[in-house]
């Protein structure tokens, strides 16, 4: 028997036996709402006259024995009967142990609501509510994992998102067969199209206004309790590179801010291996100009640029890990102080060239430019098969690793639509909030991927333009 298992009898006299977990029920709904209904009962009360006292939502008599298990696992007191073995009173009493509603810290933004998820389902449905008051918005909840029995919702808006979708996640979620589910990390690698790629299929985000904004485009969301993270699905490669806050600003600087992002995950994978592909094989396509820089900056250096790179390459990597794992604020000087000591000390020992550390040290600035963590992750991770190509086979061996990541790209899907889209297959009306973002008015159709049952938001008619203030 389980320590923290209470079964007693209510008093010498009565005919009532109550059992519990005292660990996971709130005891002031046990001495508020239950404990005097049965001490004012009289003999010869069934268990549906006290059901019907209790002033409790969600009480029912239970007969089946894997029925009173479960409930008592998860948060009821069971009221049992002297002499009736058959049935029993489940009357919910779960302690719910939350946090508050904080701010976002790894989708921060400077602009936009400053809520965040947190661990409790209920919470977290309550938040994405507030934002969608509709009576469209479906909740569809069922239980995951053989030993954690946790709680998962799938969230979408009927008409406007696909049925197809819906059903598609959810037949993937139901048919997780394990025993532990305890954050929807686990949900998003097990239901994933390809889970060999190292792309991610499906946003992991921890803001509600974002939940919002794609289910109002025909997404898939995914809530698990104890996560204070969603997953929205199906995603685009080019959604990964779009934040939330780009929505909060003009159009024209949501397009720059896009562009820019997008050209710094390209010079972030391909920055170092160029520069160790032209010093390898292709020096004599340097400027005279530049070349009297490299040669003065690698001239005391003892190893070839290809270990010269992995070092530097390698330290950041370090660098990255140690200020994550450790206390923020410990973590942050760790990461500062670090890099210029190392990074200064390993110019000066001659083991690097300062041409190098400079450019690692943009990709690895770049490489934060990534609004996606997941994403952010798998951009890290690439660099370094583009590395060892450029040292074996120079830009042939660059272009050659492109074309295989792009190949990968094409053939991989988000829930059965196109990763790449809306590039491929190209969406020409969809390419209106994809690598740039156009005004809000522009945007009155969802995307076609979606095969929303209303693909239209916004009626143009009713969007008129804006007249002078001053008349002429």
């Amino acid at each position: 028997m389980s320590a923290d298992f209470i079964s007693f009898r209510y008093s010498e006299d009565s005919e009532y036996y109550i059992h519990y977990f005292k660990s996971i029920i709130n005891p002031d709904i046990l001495h508020e709402f239950i404990l005097p209904f049965l001490r004012d009962a009289q003999s010869g009360d069934t268990l549906f006259m006290i059901q019907e006292k209790v002033s409790i939502d969600s009480t029912k008599i239970v007969k089946d024995l894997e029925t009173v298990r479960d409930s008592l696992l998860t948060g009821a007191v069971l009221v049992q009967q002297k002499g009736n073995v058959e049935e029993a009173l489940m009357i919910p009493a779960v302690a719910i142990e939350k946090r508050s509603v904080s701010m976002p810290e790894v989708e921060y933004s400077v602009v936009g609501p400053k809520e965040a998820f947190v661990e409790s389902l209920d919470a977290n449905l309550n938040l994405i509510r507030k934002r969608l008051p509709i009576p469209e918005l479906i909740v569809k909840e069922l239980k995951v994992g053989r030993l954690t029995k946790t709680r998962v919702a799938v969230i979408y808006i009927k008409e406007v998102a696909n049925e197809e979708n819906a059903n598609t996640m959810y037949q993937r979620i139901e048919d997780i067969d394990f025993d532990n589910i305890i954050d929807s990390s686990f949900i998003t690698q097990i239901i994933t199209d390809s889970s060999s790629s190292f792309f991610p299929q499906m946003i992991d985000t921890e803001r509600p206004d974002r939940v919002a904004g794609v289910l109002s485009e025909g997404k898939i969301a995914v809530l698990v309790d104890g996560s204070p993270h969603a997953l929205t699905g199906p995603t685009p490669l080019v959604e990964f590179f779009s934040a939330f806050e780009d929505y909060f600003l003009s159009w024209h600087l949501a397009s720059a801010f896009r562009l820019i992002r997008l050209f710094a995950v390209f010079f972030s994978v391909v920055s170092t291996p160029l520069y160790v592909a032209v010093m390898t094989f292709h020096y004599e396509m340097i400027p005279q100009n530049l070349l009297n820089p490299l040669i003065a900056s690698r001239s005391g250096v003892p190893f070839p640029p290809i270990l010269e790179a992995i070092i530097l390459e390698l330290t950041i990597e370090l660098l990255r890990e140690a200020g994550a794992r450790l206390p923020t604020k410990i973590g942050q000087t760790i990461g500062i102080v670090g890099g210029i000591v190392i990074g200064t000390a390993a110019v000066q020992a001659g083991l690097t060239s300062n041409v190098l550390l400079i450019i690692v040290a943009l990709a690895a600035l770049a490489s934060f430019t990534t609004p996606v963590y997941q994403m952010g992750n798998v951009i890290r991770l690439i660099r370094f098969p583009f590395l060892l190509s450029a040292q074996f086979y120079g830009l042939l061996g660059v272009t050659f690793t492109f074309a295989l990541i792009l190949g990968h790209l094409l053939k991989l899907t988000s829930l059965g639509r196109p990763y790449l889209a809306p590039v491929y297959p190209l969406r020409l009306v969809d390419l209106k909030d994809a690598l740039f973002r156009l005004p809000m008015y522009s945007q009155k159709e969802r995307p076609i991927q979606m095969r929303s049952h209303v693909p239209q938001r916004f009626s143009m008619k009713h969007h008129k333009k804006r007249n002078l203030d001053i008349e002429e």
